[in-house]
């Protein structure tokens, strides 16, 4: 049970133990989805597809909860923990590139925040960061290592992502000769993101911030990828997104978690269509399964997926950071 009001919905589960890939054994327990949080008279300023914004002050409340989307609607049956996961394994990625570049982080310990906080402990705990407001840049600097997705289509139309042209003869998966950025416009209300050139991103945020968020999100893909490449896992792309304070950039939202980047498994990689994944492939295809019209309002998942997803979440957590996480 969520306390001070919190919604929840309760997905009773089978204890269970599963091997996916060359995963290591998961074992999942009985918890609790957190679908929505409700903070009492902190002001809230948004609700996105998983997270939830508050204003604390001069400061912002992120929280993560368990929603889940799939083609642009958000399901009515959450994954129990997936917020913990998403914000455990960001926090991990901070620390790890905080040498390339700083962070909105203030604090993920609720212990440290604003007394007004910490009667909710039990909808924080592990699943929210304490940041500094930002002026958010308005695209998504996403880097590509591989050609999948919408680069993909984009490729097989034109022979170009973004405007950067690429050699002949790629196949869906390939790698490419090197990472590229591929930046991309914000929507709101749900609405896919653009993809768009860098001429275009320069007219949006300036010459010399263009120029800088794509030497940042190459170094910081760059990075991750190495390590990710150490842990048997292939970075395929990611997303970043950026703010700016008095002190310069600094890195914002969610850092390379199964949400905003392709997880593939290095050992099954096999150009030539779809990779096996740690992401809600699972969800896709149960909701294609089912011929849903992807029209709201969108329909509930039945337990295996919800489990089997689960699974693949912690699975890209463990395998990225060495650490267990509790639920």
């Amino acid at each position: 049970m969520v306390a001070e009001g919190g919604i929840a919905s309760r997905l009773t589960k089978r204890a269970a133990r599963s091997t996916i890939g060359l995963s290591i054994p998961i074992k999942v327990r009985f918890v609790t989805a957190l679908i929505q949080t409700q903070l009492g008279s902190i002001p809230l300023l948004a609700r996105g597809k998983v997270r939830d914004l508050y204003a604390v002050d001069n400061a912002l409340l992120l929280v993560a909860t368990d929603r889940i989307s799939a083609f642009d609607h958000v399901l009515a049956t959450g994954i129990p923990g997936k917020g913990k996961i998403l914000t455990q394994m960001s926090l991990f990625w901070f620390d790890l590139l905080a040498d390339i570049v700083p962070n909105h982080l203030i604090s993920s310990d609720v212990s440290e925040f604003p007394e007004s906080l910490k009667l909710y402990r039990s909808q924080l705990e592990g699943r929210s960061m304490l940041v500094r407001r930002a002026t958010m840049y308005p695209v998504e600097c996403v880097a590509r290592g591989y050609i999948a997705g919408s680069g993909w289509k984009e490729y097989m139309a034109s022979g170009t992502v973004c405007g950067i042209a690429l050699p002949p003869g790629l196949e869906d998966g390939s790698r490419l000769p090197q990472p590229i950025f591929t930046p991309a416009t914000k929507n709101e209300g749900g609405a896919h993101d653009e993809n768009i050139s860098f001429s275009a991103t320069e007219a949006l945020v300036g010459a010399a911030d263009a120029a800088e968020l794509r030497r940042l999100t190459l170094a910081l893909y760059s990075k991750a990828a190495r390590h990710a490449e150490e842990r048997g896992l292939i970075l395929a792309d990611t997303k970043f997104e950026f703010g700016r304070i008095a002190d310069g950039i600094i890195l914002a939202d969610e850092v390379l978690t199964p949400d905003s980047s392709r997880f593939w498994e290095a050992s099954a990689w096999k150009p030539g269509g779809a990779q096996p994944s740690f992401d809600k492939q699972f969800v896709r295809d149960y909701l294609e399964s089912i011929r849903w019209n992807k029209q709201a309002p969108a329909p509930a998942l039945p337990e295996e997926v919800v489990e089997r997803t689960q699974m693949k979440y912690v699975e890209a957590f463990r395998r990225l950071t060495e650490k267990d996480i509790s639920l």
